[in-house]
């Protein structure tokens, strides 16, 4: 019995957690990081600054927690795409793979364009950069001529771009998602095929 009592607990605290991170990320877009108070953010919850504190200290604590917990399927994807062999089909498989990663942590990806100079002083730019470089070495082949390697970097950020640069433009945005997936992974496979 305990034992369900600890799980039911836990889980309480991870919903309680996950609800945190929605809230901060929504005032952050809302008002900016630097304008938004763990204050509102308590307050945005109906819950006392104590109750925050219990789970995070800090702003920057939240927004490493919505970084670390929304970039984990990139992590997984880093780790698969080591383990593959550098083919196309892998390549272009990445490539999906990422494209709906970044669908899903859409609310991250604008926190980060909006705010960088916040993002460049927090540890999560580091963070970031770091999969990016994971990416682009898993896609890119060393030995290829330099235009097809700019077409493997290319095409990872053609995904990026269609997340900022589409989203105002008319049209479902799954649809929009699959067209930026076409043009990526069109450039992954002309480099391929080029080198």
């Amino acid at each position: 019995m305990d034992v369900t009592m600890d799980g039911t607990k836990q889980q309480r605290r991870g919903n309680t957690r996950q609800r945190i991170q929605d809230v901060a990320l929504e005032l952050f877009a809302e008002q900016g990081y630097e304008k938004t108070s763990l204050r509102e953010i308590a307050e945005r919850l109906d819950v006392t600054k104590a109750a925050l504190y219990y789970h995070f200290k800090t702003k920057e604590e939240i927004i490493v927690g919505i970084f670390t917990d929304l970039t984990k399927p990139i992590e997984d994807l880093i780790d698969w795409g080591r383990s593959q062999p550098h083919t196309l089909d892998t390549k272009q498989e990445l490539i999906r793979r990422y494209s709906r990663a970044l669908s899903e942590a859409t609310p991250l990806f604008r926190f980060m364009q909006e705010n960088q100079a916040t993002v460049r002083e927090l540890q999560i730019g580091d963070s970031f950069k770091d999969r990016m470089r994971s990416l682009r070495d898993i896609v890119i082949d060393p030995d290829a001529p330099l235009t097809d390697q700019v077409r493997c970097v290319s095409a990872i950020f053609t995904l990026h771009a269609g997340m900022f640069f589409l989203q105002d433009l008319e049209g479902d945005p799954e649809d929009k998602r699959a067209a930026v997936l076409e043009v990526a992974i069109d450039l992954v496979t002309q480099a391929h095929q080029g080198a």
